[in-house]
């Protein structure tokens, strides 16, 4: 069996799309050969800035004969049915053949297809892969009419195997496929042929090339870190950067210089930031943290060791730190000031259209973050303090040179304001987590600030209703649930979400309607803290302005109608993104379900914890067994109160049990019933879940020695209130129905 080896050679192709484009040129050569009947063993697919290869390995040499028949129209069917049947099937009419199916004549066509020579199927499937490559970008050079990412100068093709190798026939836009490629632009550019993918891969190496990425990539960092630990050093490791540069280079020349005295000062994250973004250069630090050099990686050896190049690299990157220090000064000057004219400045920045600006979006923070510090263990003073300067550093010139610094340039400003270091690492920490594996913050003020950030943004696209929809979620709302679920989680946070976000909901309301009085909207956020929940806060207030004979605003009545519905909403939202959060965890989600149906479910710490001891119970023979005795006792008594009509609620007596196996199971209900109700009052679910457990035996043996449906209706309604007793107890724990099997 042969091996495919094809390369296509040209102008410098973006970093950002070397991984994708080398994808799915494996994907559409290797589909495409497949779809025509080649099978292959194994391929592999790579990428350098000047070319994309491909490596097929075992290719059968030639596709199978093939034999198909077709079912066409009845005998006697109008001419023109028979003749499209015969055009679709590529058979002459007289090719038809007539056969008897037993309801009938009806014409066949018989269509073979003899195998192909690899070489004919490759041209084809090659030919079809350029001219349809899905480039985000493309573009036409010359006369020509082909598109490519950047001007295409060669392909090579060629099929290898004990023999030797050869080129398959193959030209397109006068490009015609041959067994030759170059070396390194500048260090080896004279052609050379190959006879094989490892011929390829090591005259490439001789001629200056490294074709993997990941050997590029690996190259790049163990030399970058060897000069770094030689001078004393440690380098800043960047895996996404290291990435990028691997697909700038053919042949890796890793250089490192020094950075001026003059820029020491600056900020290490402002170095690392500006290097990056403009430069592509990697930090050093010293052990201090202090960034003193850089390491930049260039394409080519030079007589001089890289010497000129490293100098010209200095002389750029002394202009571009030169301004980051120009904005650091300008916005050290201001910082020193207490940062009012960055908070001035947010009255001119929209947030959204519909929700305001962000200077609106502060004073909303602010509130919460003041009403959530207490749950938190954080002082609200420096809870609202933290949330009123947390986004200042968005006016800042560096944020805005540099917007991936934002919070931490905060974090920055606010120590160089005189504020609290609780109220600077507040500053930085409010916008995590920023997905799942981000760290989440521990200091009070900083979760408390954080919370408030996730669940103003949150409650405001609920109440314009921008929710996320499919794949589609354009404001992170995802991120920010999870966010939440994370923050309370991780910190054991006993908070009652319906208050904040029936809260929140009303302040974003009358921003988007502005439909109740400044008054209104005080009193009602305060009945919510009190009542817990906007239902309760809304019928108190109404109740109490109209004794007091107040006018209501005619905006009141509308919230009435919309808040509870969106509150619901949002939680089911943030119990979905809850249920992805624990599945990763192993808790099934018919788990979550029966917990999720109990009180309280927005109390996401005693939700959980109610989920792990029922999913630890679950794992356990006593609780598997449980939850089937539990089944059976809910099917026959829920059967039996849809026959009779009635419910069986009135309490099962044991002056009517009959057996011994009954009154065990009388006894058994009521130690369970003062054990369960001590645990789950003590929010204690694993002392629930093992008092639940020790009914296992005396319901396994109620259900083998008594018959429920006796002849006697005394005894049979005694006994099914005793199911309902069962049911009663054991769903005192959780909504042991919603579990599957």
């Amino acid at each position: 069996m042969p091996d495919l080896l094809i390369e296509l050679f040209s102008e410098e192709i973006p970093a950002r799309m070397q991984a994708k484009a080398a994808a799915d040129l494996k994907r559409m050569v290797t589909d495409g050969l497949v779809e025509a009947g080649l099978t292959y063993a194994a391929a592999g697919a790579f990428a350098t800035p000047r070319r994309l290869a491909l490596s097929v390995e075992g290719l059968t040499a030639e596709s199978p004969d093939t034999r198909e028949e077709r079912k066409g129209p009845k005998v006697g069917a109008p001419e023109k049915a028979i003749e499209g049947f015969c055009r679709g099937a590529g058979v002459a009419r007289e090719a038809l053949e007539v056969r008897d199916t037993g309801k009938g004549e009806v014409y066949f066509a018989v269509i073979e297809q003899p195998g192909r020579q690899a070489a004919e199927i490759i041209a084809e499937v090659l030919d079809q892969t350029i001219r349809n490559f899905p480039w985000p970008k493309s573009m036409r050079w010359g006369a020509g009419s082909l598109k490519w990412v950047r001007p295409l100068h060669s392909i090579l093709c060629i099929l290898s195997d004990e023999g030797g190798a050869q080129i398959v026939p193959f030209e397109i836009d006068g490009i015609t496929a041959s067994d030759s490629t170059r070396g390194h632009r500048f260090m080896a550019p004279d052609a050379f042929s190959v006879t094989s993918f490892e011929d390829y891969e090591t005259k490439l190496k001789r001629a200056k090339v490294v074709l993997r990425a990941d050997e590029r990539a690996d190259l790049i960092c163990s030399e970058a870190s060897n000069q770094a630990f030689a001078a004393g050093l440690d380098l800043v490791e960047d895996p996404g950067l290291l990435a990028e540069v691997a697909g700038l280079v053919e042949w890796p020349v890793v250089l490192m210089g020094t950075i001026a005295e003059d820029f020491l000062g600056l900020p290490p994250e402002v170095l690392t930031a500006s290097m990056k973004e403009h430069q592509k250069f990697f930090s050093v630090r010293d052990k201090t943290g202090q960034v003193v050099r850089f390491v930049t990686v260039a394409n080519r050896e030079t007589r001089d060791g890289g010497q000129t190049i490293l100098a010209g690299n200095q002389k750029v990157l002394f202009a571009r730190l030169s301004d980051a220090k120009f904005f650091w000064e300008n916005d050290l000057r201001i910082a020193t000031e207490g940062g009012q004219a960055w908070l001035d400045a947010l009255d001119n920045v929209t947030f959204h259209n519909k929700l305001g600006t962000v200077a609106e979006l502060v004073d909303r923070m602010a509130r919460l973050s003041r009403e959530v510090a207490p749950l938190v263990g954080a002082d609200p003073d420096q809870a609202e303090q933290a949330a009123r300067f947390a986004k200042a550093d968005l006016s800042s010139e560096m944020v805005y040179e540099f917007p991936d610094l934002q919070g931490l340039m905060g974090r920055y400003y606010a120590q160089e304001a005189g504020l609290p270091d609780a109220v600077a690492h507040a500053a930085q920490e409010h916008y995590a987590p920023l997905g799942p594996s981000d760290t989440v913050p521990t200091a009070p003020v900083s979760v408390a600030v954080a919370l408030a950030e996730k669940l103003d943004k949150l409650t405001g696209f609920w109440a314009i209703d921008e929710k996320p929809t499919g794949s589609k979620d354009p404001f992170a709302l995802r991120r920010a649930a999870l966010g939440v679920i994370r923050l309370v989680l991780e910190n054991d946070l006993r908070l009652r979400l319906d208050r904040f976000i029936d809260a929140q909901l009303v302040r974003q309301k009358v921003k988007v309607e502005a439909s109740l009085t400044h008054d209104e909207v005080a009193e009602l956020v305060d009945m919510i803290a009190k009542h817990g929940v906007f239902g309760a806060a809304y019928r108190t207030m109404k109740d109490a302005w109209s004794s007091a004979e107040k006018p209501l605003s005619n905006g009141f009545g509308a919230l009435a109608a919309t808040v509870p519905d969106k509150s619901s909403d949002l939680l089911s939202f943030l119990h979905d993104r809850l249920k992805v959060y624990l599945r990763d965890q192993g808790i099934s989600h018919d788990v979550i379900d029966a917990s999720l149906a109990m009180p309280g479910n927005d109390d996401l710490l005693l939700l959980v914890k109610r989920a792990r001891a029922l999913a630890a119970f679950l794992q356990t023979d006593d609780g598997e067994n449980l939850i089937q005795g539990f089944k059976r006792a809910n099917n026959i008594l829920t059967q039996a109160e849809e026959k009779d009509g009635v419910e069986y609620s009135f309490g099962a007596d044991v002056k009517f049990a009959d057996t011994d196996e009954e009154r065990a199971l009388f006894a058994a209900l009521d130690a369970a019933e003062r054990n369960i109700a001590a645990a789950m009052e003590a929010e204690d679910f694993a002392a629930a879940m093992s008092a639940m457990a020790a009914l296992r035996a005396p319901i396994d043996a109620f259900f083998e020695a008594v018959q429920i449906n006796t002849e006697s209706e005394v005894l049979r309604r005694n006994r099914l209130n005793l199911l309902h007793r069962i049911r009663t107890i054991c769903l005192a724990v959780a909504d042991l129905r919603k579990l599957e099997g």
